[in-house]
């Protein structure tokens, strides 16, 4: 026996609205009876931590060895059914439930094909209670599903797009997608034949908004210190002496005579901008832009000596009632031996800004190993933009060019060499100029696929938006509280009048029927300032929103996100999609 998924032209990732097809090739050397066989598309977002234990601490090394077992038994897991589509590929419609096919042996193909939807699922009844329970042709001799879907509607859930494929935290969270086949066989001694493949998933970018002029800062000023007197900025080796000369008092560098330099300290800002809103894009530059202004009124010179970029990747992992923030940071660019000028020159104008050549940076993209931002059920991944700085009061001694070339790490010419000598060492050169470095910190930036949604998606999307702020803003006016106009001076009303009992009838008048005993309905009361109010009690809740404009879009596209013809993005994150599960098994 042999199981194999065949998929029609494979590309490197899927992406929503995509139509995953292909074929299931089935192998027998025997004749067999087969129940059904389904073909699932399934997607999980897997998590698990440790419960934290205020003993575990204050335990020695061998008490940590003979309780291993025990922490381990008190992980708790999580998993989300974020994606689960079903469909039964044989026997057709047409054969009877009660009927058992026989296979004869060879080789049997049949057709199977999925399209992927734009939402997670996991949060939907109907589609999770088609998990576990009695399923396929024979009835209970076709096979036995044990896997409750039920579970699934005792987590908390949020409807977002489908997050992207990650294994990056082993033993800790992993988000995979499947393409699984199960070959149920009538009997109760027979064990159904299963086979799966796993794959890559990329998810669609959100609209991105119209572009504009506006931008999103980091900004930090700074003022250098006066230089202490005595100091021009280079020093030179004291002379050799002899061994029959008087020693200086002192160890340390001769300077050679006091500076009379009364120069202002030079004070500039720095600025960071991304446009808003910031959006970076998966294996592409970052779109930033550093401006230096001027603050005083001097003739000192600053230069840029030094820049790192850095994207910090903050990644929330949710189990039930923990949770636990992992870290991750990729040097995006890391330049140094820069002698860049903030400056046209010494004569700028209070105010003036000069931008710096983003040549530093626009030939570094985003490491293949990040993946998009995405939220789902029990995971989380944002990101954050740190930018370091090196500014220095004075050009740095021994500094050809502003920009010098950038040799692959590990090479000779990658080395700085600090206090080289010029001249076979007769002059050597030391850098006293003031070197700051000023951070500048983005706390949120968004990074996309770079998928950009089909035309029709992204207005629908857009409509959706605007159907969903205008009923919103409609709910706040219907909540706000009416003036209630005032009510005349009400007639003093008899009291309610109690139900008779039925052994005890009420007395009747004379010429009174027993009808015409009973208590009448107490009037209604006045309509004024209490329609309302009537109106959103009445009004019946309902249990789950309607589908979404956009959703319905979704659904009804029959093109594909990415034309035949054209290339897709490159794939951008860390999974391994057919790898072994790396969360411990839950015992």
């Amino acid at each position: 026996m042999s199981i194999r998924i065949a998929l029609d032209n494979p590309p490197e990732f899927y992406t929503n609205l995509d139509v995953i097809s292909g074929k299931i090739i089935l192998g027998i050397n025997r004749a067999e009876e087969i129940g059904a066989v389904i073909v699932k598309l399934e997607g999980e977002s897997k998590t698990a931590l440790s419960i934290p234990s205020n003993s575990r601490n204050s335990r020695s090394g061998s008490d940590r060895r003979r309780n291993a077992a025990q922490d381990r038994s008190q992980e708790v897991h999580e998993n989300h059914k974020i994606l689960y589509k079903v469909s039964q590929i044989y026997p057709d419609e047409t054969v009877p439930a009660y009927a058992v096919p026989m296979l004869n042996p060879g080789q049997h193909e049949w057709p199977f094909q999925f399209k992927v939807p734009f939402n997670n699922s996991c949060g939907d009844p109907n589609i999770m209670a088609k998990i576990g329970g009695l399923a396929g042709a024979g009835g209970f001799m076709g096979g036995i599903r044990l896997m409750d879907g039920t579970k699934q509607l005792l987590y908390s859930h949020v409807t977002k797009t489908l997050p992207p494929s990650f294994t990056g935290f082993p033993r800790e969270a992993e988000i995979r997608y499947y393409i699984k086949v199960t070959i149920q066989r009538p009997g109760l001694f027979k064990e159904n034949w299963r086979h799966h493949i796993g794959y890559k998933f990329m998810p669609i970018e959100p609209p991105r908004p119209p572009a504009s002029s506006q931008e999103a800062y980091a900004r930090r000023p700074f003022t250098f210190n006066q230089k202490s007197p005595g100091v021009s900025g280079v020093l030179h080796q004291p002379k050799r002496q002899s061994i029959f000369s008087r020693k200086p008092s002192s160890q340390s560098l001769l300077v050679t005579g006091t500076s009379t330099d009364n120069e202002v300290p030079p004070s500039i800002e720095v600025s960071a901008r991304l446009p808003h809103p910031s959006i970076l894009t998966c294996n592409k530059a970052i779109p930033l832009r550093i401006l230096a202004r001027k603050l005083v009124d001097t003739r000192a010179e600053c230069y840029l000596v030094s820049l790192q970029i850095d994207l910090v990747g903050s990644t929330v992992v949710r189990c039930q009632d923990l949770t636990n923030t992992e870290v991750t940071r990729w040097v995006v660019a890391n330049r140094y031996g820069l002698a860049v000028p903030l400056q046209r020159g010494p004569g700028d104008p209070v105010g003036a800004e000069t931008e710096i050549d983003d040549v530093l940076w626009k030939t570094k993209p985003l490491p293949n190993t990040v993946m998009p931002s995405f939220v789902t059920c029990n995971l989380r991944r944002s990101y954050a933009l740190e930018i370091k700085l090196g500014i220095s009061w004075g050009k740095p001694p021994g500094a050809t060019t502003a920009i010098p070339d950038e040799f692959p790490p590990g090479s000779k010419h990658s080395k700085n060499k600090v206090g080289v000598s010029v001249g076979k060492g007769k002059d050597p050169v030391y850098n006293l100029a003031q070197t700051i470095f000023l951070p500048l910190h983005f706390s949120s930036v968004q990074v996309y696929s770079g998928l950009a949604p089909p035309e029709s998606l992204a207005q629908a999307a857009l409509k959706g938006r605007r159907q969903r702020t205008q009923q919103q803003q409609q709910q706040q006016q219907q909540q706000r509280p009416r003036p209630t106009p005032a009510r005349p001076a009400a007639v003093p009303s008899l009291p309610p009048r109690q139900q008779p009992d039925p052994l005890y009838p009420p007395q009747l008048r004379p010429g009174q029927v027993p009808g015409q005993a009973q208590t009448a309905p107490s009037p209604a009361p006045p309509p004024a300032g209490g329609a309302d109010l009537f109106d959103a009690a009445a009004a019946p809740a309902y249990d789950d929103a309607p589908p979404s404009y956009d959703e319905v879009m979704a659904e009804a596209m029959t093109g594909p996100v990415v034309p035949a013809g054209q290339a897709r993005p490159a794939w951008s994150g860390v999974t391994n999609e057919n790898g072994p599960d790396s969360l411990p098994v839950k015992s």
